[in-house]
């Protein structure tokens, strides 16, 4: 399990530097103003970073329950933190589908030094003529929560691990004692 943890733990950190592409020229992704951003084309394999690092390697690159990222000709592992959308959600449903293929990407680096993170925003099949946008995490969620989808407000106002995660640690994650004392001083 350490070993599991280790190897994760590098996916997040050390390969998460990345060089810059050289195709940022061509890139169509929109501007978010993000800190260092940096607007990237490039081709890779879309990977699951734990099974590339580790060896262990369930099938379909986890079915969704894990990370995914993306590996470039030259070795070099592209963490992917988020997708399209404009919450901040992750692109995991967008690069499942290819789990495994080569596909070119068109999105944003930011962040810090060398420590980078990408914001897909565009995928397709290595080679392929249409670009499909990566905005499928809220469907996803949405077919995963058929009870939950529908209600007002956003999304995780209504999402079981969220509420489950708010009854057990409070709305700060400090407790419902914390929770009552800030609401009282707010």
């Amino acid at each position: 399990m350490m070993k599991i943890f280790a190897a994760s733990l590098a996916s997040f950190t050390v390969f998460a530097i990345s060089t810059l592409p050289i195709h940022a020229q061509e890139s169509q992704a929109n501007s978010w103003n993000l800190t260092e951003e940096q607007a990237a084309t490039f081709a890779a394999t879309v990977v699951d970073p734990l099974c590339d690092l580790s060896g262990d390697c369930p099938e379909n690159c986890g079915n969704g329950t894990r990370q995914l990222a993306l590996k470039k000709p030259d070795g070099d592992l592209v963490l992917v933190l988020k997708n399209g959308q404009p919450q901040f959600n992750g692109a995991v449903p967008d690069l499942l589908a290819f789990c495994g293929q080569d596909v070119e990407v068109d999105g944003l680096f930011t962040g810090f030094g060398g420590a980078r993170f990408y914001q897909v925003q565009l995928i397709r099949t290595a080679g392929a003529g249409e670009w499909q946008k990566a905005n499928t995490w809220l469907d996803a969620w949405k077919a995963a929560h058929p009870e939950q989808a529908e209600g007002e407000g956003p999304w995780f106002r209504r999402d079981p691990a969220v509420l489950k995660r708010i009854e057990k640690d409070g709305y700060l994650g400090l407790g419902k004692e914390a929770d009552a004392k800030f609401i009282a001083e707010w």
